[in-house]
């Protein structure tokens, strides 16, 4: 057997390696540090400073949104102090100004909206997800989005021609019929008030929630539901506990945008509210909301206190928005506290 440490003449001899000059790959294979190209750090740089940049400009548009509603209202502030808010009185020719009879006007109304549409908002996004058939459920889904993309003066449009005249002729004679004894249906049933704003709201703010809540029940996890089926749940208490249980958090959420909505709408409410600054507890009296308010008097203020007045308004609309919005979110953190991780994500 052939030693293989004994060299033969007629076998190759080592061959020689050649050396190759070291460059910055073969650096880098050896974890020898890179030199970093200074020109390379640039198009981060510029992309790290733009995104502050958007950041700064949402606050600075915040900060100027404020600025020039205190400033431009710092006459009525003057005049009035803060029992400008607690003040019912509305006469621009003796300049004697309140803003309570408009925030009583938006709160109701939205409050209104929320109690119609909310159970109707929930049921159409359980009836499409869970009930509805599968060939129904993307032409119902569009056109329940549709409603949303309809501007605000085609609904005031409708509900001049259609709602008022069936809250005048039906519902509001019923309704003071069998609950006028509760004093929220009292008084000549004309179809324009409260109520009609309400309704109108409520028909804005439905597919919004609606939305948010389909896409929310969506992404609760199927074993949800087939764990409660096992356990000898039926179809509703499936739902009931399974689904809407995980999914509170977001359709609370979606109750939050619609609710934003409704503070906010201007010309389908101004329509048929009646536009009179006045504090009713019946749903059938009209009222006036702080947006309908500044949309049919500011181009017709005269005097300076007359606008402050009313710039003083759509400061109190936006602290009204302010403390509803940081209500919502406490809302939203008491019923997201006690679910687990996976099903707040």
């Amino acid at each position: 057997m052939a030693n293989p440490a004994i060299h033969r003449p007629d076998m190759p001899g080592p061959q020689p390696v050649e050396q190759k000059p070291l460059t910055a790959a073969s650096g880098a294979t050896r974890g020898a540090p890179l030199l970093k190209d200074k020109s390379s750090e640039l198009p981060d740089q510029i992309f790290k400073y733009a995104m502050i940049a958007c950041g700064l400009t949402v606050l600075g548009i915040l900060v100027l949104i404020v600025y020039q509603l205190v400033a431009r209202s710092s006459l009525s502030w003057h005049a009035f102090g803060f029992k400008f808010f607690a003040r019912s009185d509305w006469d621009p020719v003796n300049e004697s100004f309140g803003a309570l009879p408009f925030i009583y006007g938006t709160l109701i109304s939205s409050l209104l909206a929320l109690i119609i549409a909310v159970p109707l908002a929930v049921g159409v996004a359980v009836f499409t997800t869970e009930m509805c058939p599968p060939a129904l459920r993307g032409p119902l889904s569009f056109f329940v989005e549709l409603l949303a993309a309809i501007p605000s003066v085609i609904y005031g449009l409708w509900a001049i021609f259609v709602l008022v005249p069936l809250l005048s002729g039906y519902v509001e004679p019923f309704l003071g019929r069998t609950l006028g004894w509760t004093g929220l249906f009292t008084g000549a049933p004309y179809g324009i008030g409260m109520l009609a704003a309400g309704i109108i709201l409520a028909i804005m703010i439905i597919p919004i929630i609606s939305s948010i809540a389909r896409e929310v029940l969506m992404v609760v996890p199927q074993h949800q539901r087939e764990a409660a089926l096992a356990l000898g749940a039926t179809r509703w208490e499936m739902i009931r506990v399974g689904v809407l249980r995980n999914a509170r958090a977001g359709i609370v959420g979606g109750i939050i945008l619609g609710l934003g909505r409704a503070l906010g709408e201007t010309m389908a409410v101004t329509m048929v509210i009646g536009n009179r600054p006045e504090i009713a507890k019946s749903l059938f009296a009209p009222g006036y909301t702080m947006a309908s308010v500044l949309a049919n008097e500011f181009s017709e203020a005269t005097g300076d206190v007359y606008l402050s007045a009313l710039i003083e308004i759509g400061l109190a609309l936006f602290l009204v928005t302010i403390v509803v919005n940081a209500l919502a979110r406490l809302l939203v953190w008491s019923v997201t506290r006690g679910m687990p991780a996976s099903a707040r994500a």
